[in-house]
């Protein structure tokens, strides 16, 4: 990972799509040396209540947006629309932060990475949890050689919430949340396995947990995947396991096994835990000033302690670091656009897999022409609600149908939002 910023000039002017990104972009833009001067949501409601509250344009148009005099855009509209809009501001000549995922089908992942060549422009993926002080140290550990060539590796985000929680945040049945299949939310447990040891995914199989469809679980639809577990085989032969979604028992956690040693973060109660490093040596391979075990809590390095005070344990403050650094010295960021499209089309493919029984997938190298070619026209997507043909939701490959009372309850919570869009 880069190091100190470049010498900052005048602020960089963004604009966010998105008035839940922008508030909390709002508190990390300064530090990094950027502005947020307007927002884009159609959710008029809560727009121009932001809009008024920190003096900035809004729109409810992007296009008009894309006019308003700005340098970068960060994306934090809807999980499965962030590539279109992504090319629609790069070739409007704006640099661009995506939130996951990058692209919602392979085809997307193509047209992406060539927009980004053919503009010039900066496009950071602004996947956060690599930037946690534990993910930070453990890349440290890693480049320093402490547990050697990566061979096994395990990433957590399984994030439950209560069914009042979820309907929350996921106002009308055609939310993405209430349509995601269960792999596809898998760079949260993928990228700091990447990052913190530098590969990239070749190949996958996945696979769903369905909940019983007589389950008394609170949930919208009858048929609906509880998690996904991925097995991903990196370029070095590593093997990772994923998984991600909503199982009981919260946790975010993250195991490397390598030729000389095993580090992997604490388990226990907390979002992300207790924040703490263990390290493990085989008595028989210690080196010179290895330890059998060892566990402590890192801290984030003395240029960013400022981290330790923004959302996503650290991560915001990277990702808006690292992304205003990237501007300003026009040099790509290391979650550029070709590590974004893989980790998104992880879980594409993953999905894929999981329909046809755990069939492995390879991940085509979207650095490559020829593996561009061969995919520029794959728009397979289970998203797209208005289409019979559409791939299913669920692993059981039936349409949606909605448990009666956890809808009327569901609709009852987002009137209380004031939400007023299209179901």
């Amino acid at each position: 990972m880069p190091g100190k910023s470049a010498k900052r000039a005048r602020p960089i002017r963004v604009g966010v799509i998105g008035v839940g990104r922008g508030q909390s972009f709002m508190n990390q833009a300064a530090q990094a040396g950027m502005e947020l001067v307007a927002i884009c949501d159609v959710w008029r409601e809560r727009l121009d209540e932001v809009g008024k509250r920190y003096g900035i344009a809004t729109y409810v148009d992007y296009d008009r947006f894309l006019e308003h005099d700005m340098d970068a855009v960060v994306l934090a509209n809807y999980f499965h629309e962030h590539a279109p809009y992504a090319i629609k501001a790069l070739e409007a000549g704006k640099h661009v932060m995506s939130e996951t995922a990058a692209c919602s089908t392979l085809a997307e992942g193509v047209a992406l990475c060539r927009a980004v060549e053919k503009t010039g422009k900066i496009y950071m993926f602004a996947e956060n949890y690599p930037f946690t002080a534990f993910s930070l140290e453990m890349a440290r550990l890693y480049k320093a050689g402490e547990i050697g060539r990566v061979l096994y590796a395990e990433g957590e985000y399984n994030h439950p919430m209560s069914f009042v929680d979820s309907q929350n945040i996921s106002p009308g049945i055609r939310h993405w949340r209430n349509n995601l299949p269960a792999t596809y939310y898998c760079t949260h447990a993928l990228a700091p396995l990447m990052s913190i040891t530098d590969t990239m995914p070749a190949s996958v199989n996945g696979f769903a947990v369905p909940l019983p469809e007589d389950s008394e679980r609170k949930r919208l639809w009858k048929q609906l995947d509880v998690a996904g577990a991925i097995m991903v085989r990196m370029d070095n032969g590593a093997l990772f396991k994923l998984l991600q979604t909503g199982l009981p028992g919260h946790s975010i956690f993250y195991r490397l096994h390598g030729e000389w040693g095993l580090m992997e973060t604490g388990r226990g109660p907390g979002y992300w835990g207790p924040g703490s490093v263990r390290i493990v040596h085989e008595e028989w391979e210690l080196k010179r000033g290895q330890v059998p075990e060892k566990a402590y809590y890192p801290q984030f390095p003395a240029w960013a302690r400022e981290a330790a005070k923004a959302g996503h344990g650290g991560g915001d403050c990277f990702t808006n670091h690292y992304f205003a650094e990237a501007i300003r010295t026009n040099e790509q960021p290391y979650l550029n656009v070709y590590r974004g499209v893989a980790m998104s089309v992880v879980g594409i493919l993953a999905w894929k897999s999981a329909l046809d029984n755990g069939s492995a997938f390879a991940v085509p190298d979207l650095c490559d022409e020829a593996a561009r070619r061969a995919c520029e026209d794959d728009h397979w997507r289970p998203m797209d609600l208005d289409d019979p043909q559409a791939p299913p939701i669920s692993s059981r490959g039936k349409p949606r149908e909605a448990i009666p009372e956890r809808l009327a309850e569901a609709r009852g919570l987002w009137k209380k939002l004031g939400y007023k869009g299209a179901e």
